[in-house]
């Protein structure tokens, strides 16, 4: 399974993503930061039989709040996925490889509600918790066990 964890570490909550890829690598398990063009991710996905992304996302949800799509089944809401920088951000990345006949067989993308997006500043606590409970939650930690095993999230 690849993961893959999407963000800009430079705009607070948008860090989301790529916070949880390095939680996950703490615990040991593969993940990757990927902090690129999201067209770049149909190539990083190529030749995965299942890919988990997460990212931030922005739907008037309360901060902090995780949101889970089977994009191998149903496209994406692109209102959702808006905090890219990018000329196309994560859900338009998913539908042209679904129009090419690139996606993965299975696609999960975890989106976890952001506030906070100005240029260097600080993560909401919002956001820090729900990257930390996402991320247990991915490597099967229960929830009970998450807070014994928490470690400052690298920021």
């Amino acid at each position: 399974m690849l993961i893959l964890g999407c963000g800009n570490t430079d705009r607070s909550d948008d860090a989301a993503g790529v916070l949880v890829a390095r939680r996950l690598q703490q615990m040991g398990i593969a993940a990757q930061e990927f902090t690129g063009d999201p067209l770049a991710l149909i190539d990083a996905w190529n030749g995965a039989g299942e890919a988990v992304l997460i990212d931030t996302v922005v739907s008037g949800a309360a901060p902090g709040t995780i949101t889970v799509w089977d994009a191998s089944k149903t496209p994406l809401p692109p209102e959702q996925f808006c905090c890219s920088t990018h000329a196309f951000g994560i859900a338009e990345a998913v539908e042209i490889a679904r129009a090419l006949g690139r996606l993965p067989p299975r696609l999960l993308i975890y989106g976890i509600e952001g506030i906070r997006f100005d240029v260097g500043g600080e993560l909401s606590p919002e956001v820090a918790a729900a990257a930390e409970r996402l991320a247990g939650e991915i490597a099967g930690v229960p929830e009970g066990e998450q807070s014994k095993r928490q470690s400052v999230l690298l920021k």
